[in-house]
């Protein structure tokens, strides 16, 4: 995908969760994460700690780079959270390209 195509269906899938949500503003990669993460944990949590958001973007991340090989799924634990083990290392060096691939995983993600 093109850069061009990249942030033209970025700022779609943002202004459909900002409309979806009904969110005063555009959510960012980091909210976006969080949201995947706590659809992926698969229960409800009220009033997150900084250590429990922190865990739900990584359950978001891992989640979506699984079927780039990155993570193999492992299982819950006992209070339901998933864990995956890494497989790979993530071959991308710099944020942009890391970025760039979330970004796209997150855009089929919501298709």
């Amino acid at each position: 995908m093109e850069d061009w195509q990249l942030d033209f269906e970025w700022l779609k899938t943002r202004h459909y969760l900002k409309d979806s949500l009904n969110l005063d503003v555009l959510p960012d990669l980091q909210a976006i994460l969080l949201l995947i993460g706590i659809q992926e944990l698969g229960f409800k949590l009220s009033n997150f700690s900084k250590e429990e958001k922190q865990d739900l973007m990584h359950v978001a991340v891992c989640g979506l780079l699984e079927d780039e090989g990155y993570f193999k799924f492992k299982g819950r634990d006992e209070d339901g959270w998933p864990h995956w083990d890494q497989v790979k290392a993530l071959d991308l060096k710099g944020i942009k390209p890391q970025e760039e691939l979330l970004k796209t995983k997150i855009i089929k993600y919501l298709k």
